[in-house]
């Protein structure tokens, strides 16, 4: 069976294309690769791809998703390190953007905010040296979401311990 191969990218719909542009490149951290010239859309990249991020103007009377309905939940965004993670914070609150909590799971460092249209997102950093060290701990770990302190040194790694956690049912 052919599997795809990532995430390509995400597109969401926003009630003020260059409020939301604004946000994704000055706080967040994206490069804007295109507008549209109508200011109907905008196309942000992390700096590889053509584009990682779309932002697209909502309909006319578009409501917003309501928090725990179905769909997505979130989405994510990894940064270089727990430095970075920490200065991307600062950043969120010095936009006086809504946090909305910030964790340790293990494999990562997260901090969950909302943007200007209140759609949660979460920037992390990987807490392993290696994506396999980070896979590992997944599947041997029943899950966590310890609350930390951004601001304190980063936390120790934790040992990853012998366990299986990938049967379903």
């Amino acid at each position: 069976m052919s599997v795809p191969k990532e995430i390509g990218h995400l597109v969401l719909n926003v009630t003020d294309v260059q409020r939301s542009t604004q946000f994704y490149r000055d706080v967040v951290g994206f490069q804007l690769s295109r507008m549209r010239p109508n200011g109907s859309g905008a196309f942000l990249t992390c700096g590889v791809v053509h584009h990682n991020l779309a932002l697209f103007k909502a309909p006319e009377g578009a409501q917003p998703a309501q928090r725990g309905q179905i769909g997505l939940n979130h989405f994510a965004f990894k940064v270089e390190s727990y430095t970075a993670l920490q200065e991307a914070y600062g950043r969120l609150v010095e936009a006086q953007a809504t946090i909305d909590h910030i964790v340790d799971h293990g494999m990562t460092r997260s901090v969950y905010f909302l943007d200007p249209d209140g759609i949660e997102m979460e920037l992390f950093c990987d807490t392993f040296d290696t994506e396999a060290e980070g896979l590992a701990f997944m599947k041997a770990t029943p899950g966590q979401a310890t609350p930390i302190d951004i601001l304190a040194p980063e936390p120790v790694r934790p040992a990853i311990p012998a366990g299986d956690y990938t049967t379903v049912g």
